[in-house]
This record gives structure tokens, sequence and C-alpha cells, in this order.
């Protein structure tokens, strides 16, 4: 069974309900599972603002999990066209594993949720690609044979699942939205069991 981490940053709930239906996608793939893992928010000065466990849902990452994943999932609202700074600053902490090639040839995908249509979707997905290629990871994304990349007037790139949440942050994620993630969760399964068919 290969695990795939599913790593995200959510302030008001809109980048974890993408997260849950990638990890659906995930799970649904014979031979692979979904670990869900967040990270603590920052204060203004860069310090974790959270005890060691947080209080509800998935427990915060550890970097053993990227060591013992088979491949990344990885999503953060918009922050002006950027991933927030909880991911960011995990990120950055991961020197050791770019300096091993823990992640070196395994597979990721991105994903985010902004409050506008227009609000910066496609930068914060290719700012979160950034850091994953700099680890030799290999970016899996939507291919346009995902009917619903065609026809969405919401949330949806080539470049990885994404939701518009609204103004309030209260729109719920819509089936198209909803499908592409799962979509993209399968994809990125499904490539990390080619990848390991081939080196074994």
């Amino acid at each position: 069974m290969l695990d795939l981490l599913v790593l995200y940053y959510s302030r008001h709930g809109s980048t974890r309900k993408l997260a849950e239906a990638i990890a659906l996608g995930i799970d649904a793939t014979d031979g692979t599972s979904a670990r869900l893992r967040t990270v603590p928010p920052v204060s203004t000065v860069a310090e974790a603002t959270e005890s060691d466990i947080p209080a509800a849902g998935p427990p915060y990452v550890e970097l053993r999990d990227l060591e013992e994943c088979a491949g990344l999932a990885m999503g953060s609202p918009t922050r002006f066209g950027n991933m927030a700074a909880p991911l960011k600053y995990f990120l950055d902490g991961t020197g050791a594993q770019w300096f091993s090639g823990a992640l070196a040839g395994k597979p990721a995908c991105v994903f985010t949720s902004t409050g506008s249509l227009h609000g910066g979707q496609e930068t914060t997905l290719v700012s979160m690609m950034t850091p994953l290629l700099h680890h030799g990871m290999l970016i899996v994304g939507l291919p346009y044979t995902e009917p619903d990349l065609m026809s969405t007037t919401t949330g949806g790139t080539p470049y990885g699942a994404t939701h518009v949440a609204g103004m309030d942050g209260q729109r719920a994620v819509d089936d198209a939205e909803r499908r592409l993630a799962v979509a993209l969760g399968r994809r990125l399964a499904a490539i990390a069991l080619r990848l390991v068919d081939r080196t074994a």
C-alpha cells in the first residue's frame, strides 16, 4: 500500500474540503491510501502559535511524513497570489530533506481556494510548485480530458484543483470542483503506482 501525503493549510475550511476530496480520490485507487496532515498557524514573527497537537482535524505534519510518502498533494488558501505563510514556514524547514533527496522523483500536485474568481489561483499554485521542483518532485496537473475542466465557471485549472469560496468564505465546494479534486487525487495515486512499478 502506497502512502500519499495530503498536506494543507486551511484557515476557514475551504482548502480542507478540497484536501478531503483529493484524499477520496487517492483512497479510491487500489494500492494507495491518503495521509491527511496540516500545519499550524504562525504569528507575525513566524513562530508556531498552536500546541503540538491540534484540537480537531488531522495531526500536524512532521518531516518524517514527507520522507515516508510516495507522493504529495499540497494545498493552501491564496494570499495575494501566493501560498499562506504557515505552509511556507513549514517548507522553509525542509532543507535536510532537500539535501538528502528525500522527495526527489516522487509525484506531487497542488490545490488552492480563493475568495474571488480572479483571486490569484494559478499564481498560488505555481508558488507551491516552485519548492517542490527544488525538491526534485514530478509535478502532476489536471488534463483537459477531465470534462469539468472545460465547463467549470468556478474553480478548476490544469495546474491543480481550485475552489472559489466567496468573499465571506462560505460558498461550498460545488460538484465540478469536487469532481476535479477527486480526479486529481486519482491521477496522483495512479502516477505514484506507475513510478513504483518501474523502479521495483
